[in-house]
This record gives C-alpha cells, sequence and structure tokens, in this order.
C-alpha cells in the first residue's frame, strides 16, 4: 500500500502535465501550473538535503585529516556556507557577494573548463589511432575539421573549411538526429514505464 500510492500520484500528475501540454483548458493549465510550482518546491528541498549530505561527507574527511583532504573539504564547506549565508542576508547584488562570485567562482569554472580540453585532447589521441577503416576514418575526418577551423588550413588549401562545414551539416547532423529520436524514444518508453508503474526506482527500490 506504501508503494501504490506514489505510483498512483505519478501516474496522476504525468497523465496531468501531458493533457495540459495538448490542451488549453484554463483548468488543466492552472492544475498543470501549481504542479511545476509544487515541483519547484521539491526541488529546494532536494538542493537543501544535497548540501547537508556534503556538509557530512566532507566534516568526515575534516575529521579523520589525512593529507590535504581536510583543507580542501573545509575550503569548500566554508566557501559554501559562508556565500550562502551572505547571500540571504546582503543580497546577491551586494558588492561583497559579486566579489565571492567573479573571484572564486569564475575563476574555478574557468580552470575547470581549460582542464577539460586537456582530457579531451588526451581522449581524441587514444581514439585516433589508425586500427582499421573506420578509426582511419574518423582521423582523417577530425584532421579535415581541425584544418577547416584554423586560419592556416584555408592558407594550404581553400576547400578545407567548405568540407568541414559539409561534414558538420550532412553526415555530422544526420548522426546527431539519430541519436536525438532514439534518445526521445528512449525518454517515451521511460516515461511510460514510471506512469504505469513499472518502473519504481524513484521510490528507492528495484523495478518490477
Amino acid at each position: 500500500m506504501r508503494r501504490e500510492l506514489p505510483v498512483a500520484l505519478a501516474f496522476a500528475v504525468g497523465v496531468l502535465m501531458i493533457v495540459s501540454f495538448f490542451f488549453t483548458s484554463e483548468p488543466l493549465v492552472e492544475a498543470a501550473k501549481t504542479v511545476q510550482n509544487w515541483g519547484v518546491i521539491i526541488a529546494a528541498f532536494a538542493l537543501g538535503l544535497a548540501s547537508v549530505n556534503l556538509i557530512q561527507i566532507h566534516a568526515r574527511r575534516i575529521i579523520r585529516g589525512k593529507g590535504l583532504d581536510w583543507l580542501y573539504s573545509g575550503a569548500l564547506i566554508f566557501s559554501m556556507i559562508g556565500i550562502a549565508l551572505l547571500g540571504i542576508v546582503r543580497g546577491p547584488t551586494h558588492r561583497t557577494y559579486q566579489f565571492w562570485f567573479d573571484a572564486l567562482f569564475v575563476p574555478g569554472q574557468a580552470t575547470v573548463y581549460a582542464m577539460t580540453g586537456f582530457f579531451i585532447a588526451s581522449a581524441a589521441y587514444r581514439a585516433f589511432r589508425v586500427r582499421n577503416l573506420d578509426a582511419a576514418i574518423l582521423l582523417l575526418s577530425a584532421a579535415v575539421l581541425m584544418l577547416g577551423n584554423v586560419p592556416i588550413g584555408e592558407k594550404i588549401w581553400s576547400q578545407f573549411p567548405v568540407i568541414g562545414d559539409w561534414l558538420m551539416n550532412i553526415p555530422n547532423l544526420a548522426g546527431q538526429r539519430g541519436m536525438l529520436i532514439g534518445a526521445g524514444i528512449g525518454g517515451i518508453a521511460s516515461g511510460l514505464r514510471v506512469l504505469l508503474g513499472i518502473e519504481k526506482s524513484y521510490l528507492g527500490g528495484s523495478s518490477s
């Protein structure tokens, strides 16, 4: 009985959102907006629970005090709690809050993206080893695309940008559309499994 009620609730909410998308009845639209507002409230509570869980995990690391993990965990907790309190007390438009955001978050985000570039380059080096015909085609296509997007490529041959645009707009776009169609079908199947009560992993148990 404890599981049937959440399943029935999920079914009712899912059907309501689907019906309100296709029909413009005022009661349906208002009910859908109410459900969306509930979703925002639940997301806010989930964010709070995630923050508590994050503090618990890093507090244990600080207590253990192994290596530099405790220092990184302490900086994380201090920054998270400090910026949250500052935003609540002073507001997100305060100069100090903006300084924390511009001096800590933005450079950190840029650093992570910069490191991602090195990981991508390393993965590309491993992927572009010519072991078979498919790998050779991938390597050739990547080389043409890179030459078509840098100034030196156009100096070598003026058709590199044209071929690069063709590769992006025809073969690449066709593959992307196939992936998007597959992902869409998978999303529909997952949604139907939830609506029909087959998928119950969101309740904390295995699906039947």
